[in-house]
């Protein structure tokens, strides 16, 4: 596949998702819901913010798409991200998990050992470390930051997602997307994504927006990384560096996005396809 038939695709899906709404449900942290549900309505998905066991079953079903976010976490909390993701494979919905600081404690490595081993997670979204524990691979976390390099990531993307079993969309100041056959490096976004809090969960949320109009899982986290990495590049570029003003012109953008911009500035390699 070439960049420009991927970005053509990229904005095909964006007025897609403009057109339908679809229900993401998200069951995702209290530091970040208000954040991740914002940003899905900014970029054309409606959000739903669905924790209770007794109701995530049901939930899920109206859904195109099940975002899994262990950032603030408790143990019903745990169940219920069991319980929604087995209704979602059995209905067919596609899920996200983001394993916010995993290998940081004990809770959070077991937890999200036990939703990739009860449940047939589509998309594992994180950043290098927390990937890298999942998959086995030695990394350092520092709370729910990933400390160190990972040069290698290209050639272990693939590895880390037979490993698993899912794709994984693992972001940075490059973002890798693989299966165990496609790898996509996507080199949008810019270095202001990371002062503010929140960008890791929010561009999980979108992962799922996409999935839910894509159901090819590696070009779906890889259009909603680049979508959510361009609109970052426009808004750093009126931001002045000031990370209040950068978190509300991010909204603005993700808002704003067209076809133009994505089709224009996105940038996309493709190794092995």
């Amino acid at each position: 596949m070439s960049q420009e038939s991927f970005l053509s695709e990229v904005a095909s899906n964006l007025e897609t998702l403009r057109e339908k709404g679809p229900l993401i449900h998200q069951i995702t942290n209290y530091v970040v819901m208000n954040e991740t549900a914002n940003i899905t309505l900014a970029m054309g998905g409606s959000p739903v913010m669905a924790h209770a066991p007794e109701e995530v079953e049901e939930m899920v079903g109206f859904a195109g798409a099940l975002v899994l976010n262990i950032g603030t976490l408790e143990s019903a909390w745990i169940d219920s991200m069991v319980i929604a993701g087995k209704a979602a494979n059995a209905k067919g919905i596609p899920v996200v998990l983001d394993p916010v600081g995993v290998g940081a404690t004990r809770l959070r490595t077991e937890a999200a050992g036990r939703i990739l081993d009860e449940v047939d997670v589509t998309v594992l979204r994180g950043n290098a470390a927390e990937v890298s524990v999942l998959a086995g691979a030695e990394a350092e976390i520092k709370g729910v930051d990933a400390v160190g390099e990972f040069a290698a990531l290209e050639k272990d993307a693939k590895n880390m997602s037979r490993s698993l079993g899912c794709v994984v969309a693992i972001t940075g100041a490059n973002d890798v997307i693989s299966d165990t056959e496609r790898t996509i490096v996507v080199s949008n976004g810019d270095p202001m994504m990371a002062k503010i809090t929140g960008t890791g969960c929010m561009s999980s949320a979108l992962v799922g927006c996409f999935l839910a109009v894509n159901s090819d899982p590696v070009l779906a986290a890889a259009g909603g990384l680049t979508a959510f990495g361009i609109a970052g590049q426009k808004a750093a570029a009126i931001s002045g560096n000031r990370p209040g003003t950068f978190h509300v012109a991010l909204y603005d953008e993700v808002a704003e996005l067209n076809a133009d911009a994505i089709t224009s500035l996105g940038k996309a390699t493709f190794i092995g396809t």
